[in-house]
């Protein structure tokens, strides 16, 4: 009888459904620029991506380490600037380095000022650490804009694109949208890892109750530090890819209107979970691409924040949250009708 209900319960436990569901969502993606137009693939799709990314490494510090950030896309700013200096642009001040080189540099460089960042704001908590952060967001992007020596002051750079490897140009539609695509997903697997990893549950645990981690032995600000060198190296190939779809970057593209788009497509897709960054990308690129044709562009701003305090209000944890309490409530209306689909 024991064995029977073992059985049952491993049955029950135990669906195909989220490896169809996943495989169905990869298929999906994979196939999208087949059916889409080149606007769809590269605006929407390639643009989703990156911007996922970005938010992603916010996830991984605000989700999994209870440390909200709103640095993250200043680091991806300075692995763009980075880009721009060492590699090809239209600027005089670019040193013209091959791409081999360039690259590795600038995810070095920004994960290096990521870590700096870190090692700073770790002796705050809560409030503080927004402040900090947003300080340092801050601060760079003026210091840019006044420095013209390396950074080129208020013109910034331009002539920024990816460099043709394997043959192969990747400022075309497709070629970018799958180089996108690969970067998002090796690095929201490399999180779902992450999280479930030593150093990950560590970090969580950490996040919950760090004076107990730190009483077992545990060296509470290393492991913020490390956390957010992983988060700036996500940002960083963020950072990548928003100079290459501008084909540019200037203080403006690093200012603290777009700083709090990152934190604002974050929460509205949910900390909870890897995917929740890309699921509010995916509403933060519609609505800045389709709300112009309801409203002035210059009201942008009151929808994205009107959707955004609707769906915290109505979800703390966001889209995923949503989703999640929608679940439960169909589930708990088959339990009520008997009826759990699953016959003995």
């Amino acid at each position: 009888m024991v064995a029977v209900s073992d059985k049952l319960d491993e049955k029950k436990a135990w669906s195909p459904w989220p490896l169809t569901r996943n495989g169905g969502i990869l298929l999906l993606l994979i196939l999208y620029p087949f059916i889409a137009s080149p606007f769809w693939i590269v605006q929407v799709g390639a643009q989703t991506f990156f911007l996922g990314l970005v938010a992603l490494s916010l996830m991984l510090l605000a989700g999994l380490g209870g440390m909200v950030s709103l640095a993250q896309l200043t680091i991806a700013g300075v692995a763009g600037y980075m880009w721009a200096i060492f590699g090809e642009s239209t600027a005089p001040i670019s040193l013209h380095l091959p791409w081999y080189l360039v690259l590795p540099i600038a995810l070095a460089i920004a994960v290096i000022f990521a870590t700096l960042i870190g090692a700073i704001s770790v002796r705050t908590e809560g409030i503080y650490t927004i402040m900090i952060t947003l300080a340092i967001g801050v601060g760079f992007a003026n210091f840019a804009n006044q420095n013209y020596a390396i950074l080129n002051g208020f013109n910034g750079f331009a002539g920024l694109s990816p460099p043709p490897i394997f043959g192969v140009d990747w400022r075309e539609p497709m070629p970018f949208y799958y180089l996108a695509l690969g970067i998002a997903g090796l690095a929201y697997f490399g999180v779902v890892y992450f999280r479930r990893s030593t150093f990950g549950l560590s970090l969580q645990a950490i996040r919950d109750n760090p004076r107990r981690m730190e009483t077992l032995g545990f060296h509470v600000a290393l492991h913020r530090i490390l956390a957010y060198a992983l988060a700036g190296f996500i940002a960083a190939l963020g950072g990548i890819f928003i100079v290459w779809f501008n084909g540019r970057i200037s203080p403006g593209s690093i200012g603290l209107g777009p700083m709090i788009d990152i934190l604002v497509i974050a929460v509205l897709g949910g900390l909870r979970h890897p995917i929740g960054p890309f699921i509010g990308a995916l509403v933060f690129v519609l609505l800045d691409n389709f709300a112009i044709d309801l409203i002035d562009r210059e009201r942008f701003n009151t929808v994205i924040g009107a959707a955004f305090l609707l769906v915290v209000l109505v979800s703390p944890d966001g889209l995923l949250g949503l989703w999640d309490r929608l679940k439960r409530a169909l589930a708990k209306g088959r339990d009520e009708s008997g009826n759990d689909g699953f016959q003995p």
